[in-house]
Formats: structure tokens, C-alpha cells, sequence
């Protein structure tokens, strides 16, 4: 449990109805408020190979970073932290997909979830997705680096049409493909009874964000029946990727709680405003 949260996690993968083997690869760190989930990206050799390097790699050098009972600190320390690691970890397998035939040009999508305070700092690469639902609204917090989301941006298709088009799985950043690697971060504030949703596209391409919404109502629900719910659903439809989820929810212990009135607080003193969610 980090300082000031109290975190409930569920974690499930599956290799789908089609494909003969599951590329995708999660972690989970409950100590220190970590959650990570990896893709191997389709037509890539050893994208399995791939993802387990992401996951396991940044499981085990975080947990070194931030120990067992210690939480990040500052927010630009938590950035620069992740951005370190992730560059670590992708040169790692881009070194080993130049040293090895058989992994030749392997490469994965991230999403990580780091938890601390009453802040996440989410990090990701490519079409892996993290969704917040608080109380009955589903929010998608992180942007795919696609090519069918550069067309959403610019109008040329719907959100609609994009659930049909060719481009769905043609991501256009991935850990492994070069020596570099843009990565998006990003911190958001945590209210307690908020639940967070990791997944890979293996979900997202079969059960709409309306079908997800759903199926993580009530804020009450079992996690673990959640998770087995969004795979199920995922399968139901077709299941023709590995489909993965991580589920947290949060509670907010006294401190952050105290933190948190203290900011408002302080807001109001020095005509900040009112209270921005």
C-alpha cells in the first residue's frame, strides 16, 4: 500500500479465440502502486518475447527505485524516473531484436499506471489504453499513438467508422522498433471510489467503451468478477486478439484525504478558485 492510498488490483490475460499463443504480458506491484500491461505487437516476430521484457523489466526496476514502502516524490522526480526506465527498457529490446535472429524487429505497446499520494502518473506507448470511470462516467485518459487516431484527429474518419476501418492495429510508436522512443506521461489526480482500467486492444477492438462502462458498473463491483467479465465479453465477440486488463480501484487513507482539504483550503485563501476535479 503507498502512502495515503489504499489499492485494490485484479490482473487477467488470455490468449483470445484466434491466436495460438497470448504476445500480451501484465505486472502488477501493489506496494509501491504499480500497474503495468504490454502488447507484442501483431506481425512482429517475438512480440511476446518483447512484452515480457517491457513488463518484467520495469517491474523489477521500479520496485528497486521506490522499495516496498516508499512512495515518488515530486512530480517532475516521478516523470523523469518513468521516462529513464521506459528509455532503459527500450533500447534493452531493441539491442536484443539486433543480437538475436529470432527476434528480429520485435517491438510492444506500454501502459503503465504508477500510484502515489492521491496522483497516478500514467505512461504509455502506442494502442494500449487506461480508462478511469468515476462514479458513472467512463473516461479514456490516454491517447493512441496510431494511424486511425491521427485520422480521428484530423476529421478524415469517425470514432464510429474507425471500429471497422484496416488501419485499427497499425500503431505508429512502440518500444523496440529504434534506439529512441517518445513516450507521453502525464499526472492526474485520484479521487477515492475511482476505478482504473489498463487494457490491451485485444478488449478495446471487441467490447465498445459504452460495453466497458457496463460491465464495471456498479463502483461496488468485484474486481476480480470484473475482470473475468471483460475478457468473457471480449471473447463472446469474436475474441480475435490476446486481451488483457488490469482493474484498481482506489481509496484515499486519512493523509491524502487531509492533503487534499489542505490544498482546497488554500485555494479558497488566496482566490484560486474553486476546486477543479
Amino acid at each position: 500500500m503507498t502512502a495515503g492510498l489504499e489499492l485494490e488490483m485484479a490482473r487477467r490475460t488470455h490468449p483470445g479465440m484466434v491466436r495460438p499463443h497470448n504476445e500480451d504480458s501484465v505486472r502488477i506491484a501493489p506496494p509501491i502502486g504499480l500497474a503495468v500491461l504490454a502488447d507484442g505487437l501483431g506481425g512482429y516476430q517475438a512480440g511476446e518475447v518483447a512484452s515480457e521484457m517491457a513488463t518484467s523489466m520495469l517491474h523489477e526496476l521500479l520496485v528497486g527505485d521506490l522499495g516496498v514502502s516508499r512512495s515518488p516524490g515530486r512530480d517532475t522526480s516521478t516523470h523523469k524516473l518513468l521516462r529513464l526506465r521506459i528509455t532503459e527498457v527500450n533500447r534493452a529490446i531493441f539491442h536484443a531484436a539486433q543480437r538475436r535472429t529470432e527476434c528480429y524487429r520485435m517491438a510492444t505497446t506500454l501502459v503503465l499506471a504508477l500510484f502515489a499520494g492521491n496522483t497516478v502518473t500514467v505512461a504509455h506507448v502506442g494502442d494500449s489504453r487506461l480508462y478511469r470511470l468515476r462514479g458513472d462516467s467512463l473516461t479514456r485518459i490516454t491517447r493512441d499513438h496510431s494511424r486511425l487516431q491521427d485520422k480521428i484527429d484530423a476529421g478524415i474518419v469517425t470514432a464510429d467508422e474507425a471500429r471497422y476501418s484496416r488501419d485499427k492495429n497499425l500503431v505508429t510508436r512502440a518500444l523496440g522498433v529504434s534506439g529512441e522512443v517518445v513516450i507521453d506521461i502525464a499526472r492526474h489526480e485520484v479521487l477515492s471510489g475511482d476505478i482504473y482500467l489498463l487494457c490491451s486492444d485485444g478488449l478495446t477492438d471487441m467490447v465498445a467503451d459504452s460495453e466497458i462502462r457496463e460491465l464495471l458498473l456498479p463502483p461496488a463491483i468485484n474486481l476480480d468478477e470484473a475482470a473475468d467479465g471483460l475478457v468473457r465479453k471480449a471473447n463472446e465477440n469474436g475474441g480475435r486478439d490476446n486481451v488483457s486488463v488490469i482493474l484498481i480501484r482506489v481509496r484515499l487513507g486519512a493523509a491524502a484525504r487531509g492533503n487534499r482539504l489542505a490544498r482546497f483550503m488554500r485555494r479558497l485563501i488566496t482566490g484560486g478558485g474553486a476546486w477543479q476535479n
